[in-house]
């Protein structure tokens, strides 16, 4: 085909015969591929160009038209880079004819070729991806070989066609990928039926782009289904973004008007009120008085509140006396030399003889010491074992958990004992499958101790105590100054202020009596103040001032001086709460990996787009694996690097090491992995680090808050360098955390009388 078409004057164009292709990502549909130019409107020298980008399985031999522009790779030199793409399919009679009864549709023969092509014209292929319907009219064309045709024709051409039809609305190619990912066959049905389907389901797909796409199918103005589909975008992203459990009606339909309405259309609030009680007639989502909820954070909400009850309100099976206890803890305090305070005793009593406690406490208060005299007491007041092989037994009854790997071995390495995370505890088997353990399928066992609760949003907590059993005792530990949870909710913060659960609160500050001002400094934060000898330099706690634009060098000069003294990578933790800019983490762990772990000869490494991974980079697991054992926030290394050529598999392939469990990558995974030299304070909450490096500058003035910086403060566990200054400092911690919209803790009130034994040591 000699005539490109018209879209070619517009932009940049290659047309050409794929070679060969060098590397697809099956995950994601990146694609290198080899072409060689038949015709070019672009300034390019030779016959061959390398073309990437997001791209469905391009076949060899067969020849494509891409649009996109000329690019000089640093490493792998010139090539094309693809905005979109089709097939050269024949554009005449005779070259479609030829086209259907070849061997890709068995069945279609020439006659039945030409009686297509003769009904339908040149428009033959792309009418029959548009509308199977056209095939029905076709002489003697059986339904079966017309469903076949039709199907062939739809999974050889229907990345190509989403790709196009997208294209006209911005979508680049890798988004447009992700839509034919999501729906395969079905992505041109959704495209031209109902478009807002794509904010839910595929990621990076707003309300903007979704309504574009309906605007061109006359969703446009007030229809129901754009102001629905609004309502609910903007609903999901409020509780998403800033961890609502529910928005209030008036909020939301100020937020939706402003969303919906345009210098053409003006949408009226009664129109959303009036939409609103639809979609709470239809189930859409759950209008309860004047709040929206989602439909899964109302029930998780209720879910949470019923099943505190039915936990609280169960008998337990063995009590004991409080000389029973006493004399308990005595033998443990002689045999482990160590003394509990009498708010700590308190605490392993109240655990042992309620069947729910809450036990609270900032950094150095003690938590760790009174969740092992919990299981130190439970195991001899039970006469159960606490040798391995006991715990090594299913039926072993005590159950430890928390919501990260990282929390969750540190919780093993102070009892001694095996820990898991809450996700793993409860059989988490990805999105599709969902939790084995439920309402449905409780878990077994007869004590259970959650740490890092602070940590835990409302979907995870409701999972969790609907898979409590009858008999079973629950100890929840967590630090309520700390960040609240990533996703929806503030559910220890809420069962703390309900006051309806027994409660211990830890305030005797131990690590202090042993100089720790880093805990002195967290106390003092806690309570919106720096102390008064915040710039003075102390044995463990240093501040150096620096500017935004200076961030990157005083990061350096303190990661290079503790790496003269000793420390590894694997001990210095540099914690920043954007990722992007100068004084980001992305910035960050580039110029990181150049001090850590620099290129070299003889050094392995892999490219993957924008990074470098090489042996010996420390690296941040982001995406739950239950499969291999690793979950979001583990940190692990790169103990080797392996080329596609050396594996039987043919694939590049990286080996990292988490703690000693090993886990194999191959490219399609690598996006599930960071360099961790640098990181989220969200991402190392729950993780403690020997030097934990923290700058604070004004750039980051959006995301900061008292809790953040309290969290990221206490990660150090003995040597904390601030770098950034003071005004920062001070605003931020004067900057209270934001609120959150919940009804859970009255929930809890109305459903349980107040205690009234919340004791503050």
């Amino acid at each position: 085909m000699d005539n490109v078409g018209e879209k070619t004057l517009e932009k940049g164009f290659v047309k050409g015969k794929v070679v060969h292709v060098l590397f697809r990502n099956e995950e994601n549909d990146y694609t290198v591929a080899m072409t060689r130019i038949e015709k070019t409107n672009e300034q390019i020298e030779g016959r061959k160009i390398t073309v990437v980008g997001h791209l469905p399985e391009l076949e060899v031999e067969e020849t494509y038209l891409f649009f996109g522009q000329v690019a000089e790779h640093p490493r792998f030199g010139l090539q094309y880079k693809v905005e979109t793409f089709r097939r050269d399919l024949p554009q005449t009679k005779s070259g479609i004819i030829r086209f259907l009864s070849s061997d890709r549709f068995p069945g279609v023969g020439k006659k039945t070729a030409e009686a297509i092509v003769d009904a339908l014209g040149e428009r033959a292929i792309s009418a029959i991806i548009e509308d199977r319907t056209v095939l029905n009219n076709i002489p003697k064309l059986k339904e079966d070989t017309a469903t076949m045709l039709y199907n062939q024709l739809l999974e050889q051409q229907g990345a190509e066609q989403v790709i196009i039809q997208l294209s006209q609305y911005g979508f680049g190619t890798e988004l447009s990928m992700s839509v034919y990912r999501t729906y395969k066959l079905q992505a041109l049905d959704v495209i031209r039926t109902n478009p807002y389907l794509l904010i839910q389901d595929v990621e990076g797909v707003g309300f903007r782009r979704a309504d574009q796409l309906g605007a061109a199918i006359g969703l446009t103005g007030n229809h129901p289904e754009r102001l629905r589909a609004g309502l609910l975008y903007l609903l999901r992203e409020c509780c998403m973004q800033q961890g609502h459990l529910y928005l209030q009606e008036e909020a939301l339909i100020t937020e939706g008007t402003a969303l919906l309405s345009s210098p053409n259309v003006q949408i009226d609030a009664s129109e959303l009120e009036a939409i609103l009680i639809e979609m709470n007639e239809e189930g859409m989502l759950v209008r309860e008085e004047d709040r929206i909820y989602m439909k899964s954070l109302y029930y998780a909400e209720k879910g949470i509140a019923t099943n505190i009850r039915r936990i609280l309100s169960q008998e337990l099976t063995q009590e004991f006396t409080e000389a029973d206890i006493e004399k308990t803890l005595g033998h443990i305090e002689d045999t482990h030399a160590v003394t509990y305070s009498n708010t700590q005793k308190e605490a392993i009593a109240t655990a042992l003889r309620s069947p729910l406690l809450l036990l609270t406490g900032g950094p150095g208060t003690g938590k760790t010491t009174v969740i092992k005299g919990i299981v130190e007491a439970y195991a001899a007041l039970h006469g159960l074992s606490l040798e391995v092989a006991a715990y090594k037994n299913k039926s072993f009854p005590l159950k430890l958990t928390a919501p990260t790997g990282r929390a969750s071995k540190r919780m093993a390495e102070a009892t001694e004992l095996p820990a898991s995370t809450i996700h793993s505890l409860l059989g988490w088997k990805g999105s599709a499958t969902g939790f084995e353990k439920g309402d449905h399928e409780q878990l077994e066992g007869e004590l259970l101790i959650v740490d890092e609760m602070s940590m835990v949003d409302a979907w995870v907590a409701n999972q969790l105590f609907k898979a409590i059993p009858k008999g079973m005792q629950v100890v929840l530990v967590g630090d309520e100054n700390q960040l609240p949870s990533v996703g929806p909710g503030q559910v220890l913060k809420d069962l703390l202020e309900a006051d309806v659960i027994p409660t211990i609160q830890l305030k005797d500050i131990y690590r202090q009596a042993e100089g720790s001002s880093i805990i002195e400094l967290a106390h003092s934060m806690k309570d919106g103040v720096l102390p008064s000898d915040f710039l003075t330099k102390k044995a463990d706690r240093v501040f150096f001032p620096c500017q935004p634009n200076q961030v990157q060098q005083a990061v350096w000069q303190i990661c290079e001086n503790a790496m003269k003294k000793g420390y590894s990578a694997k001990e210095i933790q540099v914690l920043a709460p954007m990722y992007r800019g100068q004084a980001g983490i992305n910035e960050l762990n580039t110029m990181l990996q150049s001090l850590f772990n620099p290129a070299k000869e003889g050094r392995r490494e892999l490219p993957f787009g924008d990074v470098v991974f090489r042996k010996g980079d420390m690296v941040l697991q982001l995406v739950n694996n239950p499969e291999e054992g690793v979950y979001n926030g583990d940190r692990g290394e790169i103990v080797a690097v392996f080329y596609a050529k050396e594996t039987t598999e043919k694939k590049d392939q990286l080996v990292v090491s988490f703690d000693g469990l090993e886990v194999t990558y191959e490219k399609k995974d690598f996006s599930q992995l960071t360099h961790a030299y640098c990181c989220s304070i969200h991402k190392a909450q729950g993780s403690e680090f020997p030097i934990v490096v923290m700058p604070v500058v004004s750039s980051y003035m959006r995301m900061l808050r008292r809790n953040l910086l309290y969290t990221g403060i206490t990660r150090a566990k003995q040597y904390l360098l601030l770098c950034g200054d003071r005004k920062t400092m001070e605003q931020a911690i004067k900057h209270a955390d934001e609120h959150r919209h919940s009804k859970l803790k009255e929930r809890l009130q109305l459903l349980l009388s107040r205690t009234g034994n919340v004791h503050r040591g």
